[in-house]
């Protein structure tokens, strides 16, 4: 067994995300069979301690079988019918395939929207946080039945890499019909050459990918290789690997090399750090006290109410605001958990009397760690 250099074997958090062609067996329905053997793995995964959030792509293939179309329509009415009618099977098929394990399953349905949204991009993340602390699997899916560009890019290959951004997943697994990335179309060149494990920023990435996919799913490696390239340059161990491999999750997770694995020097402290100081625009501030600016500079904690005298600004939940001390220096910035008017009500209050002062709490804390940055 080769062993690989990525954390997988550590992983504690994955996001596996599982395309139509697998799910539904080339369209000629949904199988059954390769979802209970996911379902096996996982539960298998969860009594080793590992949480996972499976993204499944599939709802248009199966409503397609179930409406006897002979072939996908083109029409984006057409499609969104096709995703409600085939959401339904979809869902019913995972509880039927975790049934046995008594593991309960949610079904989550985003778009791409939701998450460049920041007050949803929160709300989305505390849902599954939830969910996963209560021991649920989610399904999640993109939302084909309101949505357009989504449907046309067949994209829930981003998605998987969005969804393990937004939960900070030590690890993607994206399973396919295809052993991994190769330099080439090895449907068109016999002398492709399989690629192991490539470097996220390697110049000639995506020109290897090729095209689109087939007439069941339209992400085809491409999208597949986009979505690696993500979720790796994010600090997620990212691997591309056959669905069809015999317990693919496991022996992963054990640390054997399956498909190709994508590596980057980036950190995810440090993809993080990134994204929150150089890619979104601040709206606000809240002003700490001398025992908050500690606490976060020095001791990196969360951001309590508790310890924060002023607001500036109007923001709104999830959107990106700088924490200044009390002589106006920039220490810290990130997304936060209240509104500028909310945050002003529980200015200097514990985070167990936030619901006393607004009849409700969203989080514990104002802006938690996790989404906050230090500036340096």
């Amino acid at each position: 067994m080769q062993k690989t250099t990525h954390n997988l074997a550590e992983a504690k958090t994955i996001v596996v995300k599982a395309g139509s062609s697998l799910v539904t067996a080339e369209g000629r329905g949904i199988d059954q069979a390769a979802l209970d053997n996911w379902a096996a793995q996982i539960a298998a995964l969860r009594s080793q301690g590992i949480e996972v959030v499976f993204v499944s792509s599939g709802a248009i293939a199966e409503g397609i079988k179930r409406l006897g179309w002979p072939k996908r329509p083109k029409a984006v009415n057409e499609l969104q019918a096709a995703a409600a009618v085939g959401q339904m099977g979809i869902a019913q098929a995972y509880e039927t395939a975790f049934s046995p394990h008594r593991i309960h399953t949610a079904q989550i349905l985003l778009t791409h929207d939701d998450l460049s949204n920041r007050t949803r991009y929160l709300n989305a993340r505390s849902t599954l946080k939830t969910l996963l602390a209560k021991g649920i699997v989610p399904i999640i899916n993109e939302n084909d039945t309101v949505t357009t560009d989504e449907i046309k890019l067949g994209d829930n290959d981003t998605l998987g890499a969005l969804v393990a951004n937004l939960i900070e997943a030590d690890a993607l697994i994206i399973l396919t019909d295809q052993q991994g990335l190769y330099d080439s179309d090895p449907r068109k060149n016999q002398q492709a050459k399989f690629i192991r494990q490539i470097s996220a920023a390697h110049p000639d990435l995506e020109s290897m990918a090729g095209g689109v996919g087939s007439s069941v799913g339209t992400g085809g490696m491409y999208t597949k290789v986009l979505a690696a390239k993500r979720a790796a340059l994010s600090g997620a161990a990212t691997v591309i690997a056959s669905g069809r491999e015999e317990n693919v999750l496991l022996r992963l997770l054990k640390g054997e090399s399956i498909g190709t694995l994508f590596t980057s020097e980036q950190s995810r402290i440090n993809a993080r750090k990134q994204w929150l100081l150089g890619h979104v625009q601040m709206v606000g501030s809240v002003v700490v006290d001398q025992g908050a600016e500690k606490a976060v500079a020095e001791q990196h904690t969360s951001l309590l109410p508790v310890g924060c005298i002023r607001v500036n600004g109007h923001f709104y939940r999830g959107e990106l605001v700088a924490v200044l001390n009390k002589e106006g220096k920039e220490i810290a910035r990130g997304l936060v958990n209240y509104s500028s008017e909310e945050t002003a009500k529980i200015l200097q209050t514990p985070s167990g009397k936030i619901a006393d002062r607004l009849g409700y709490a969203h989080e514990d804390e104002l802006i938690h760690r996790d989404n906050m940055a230090l500036h340096w």
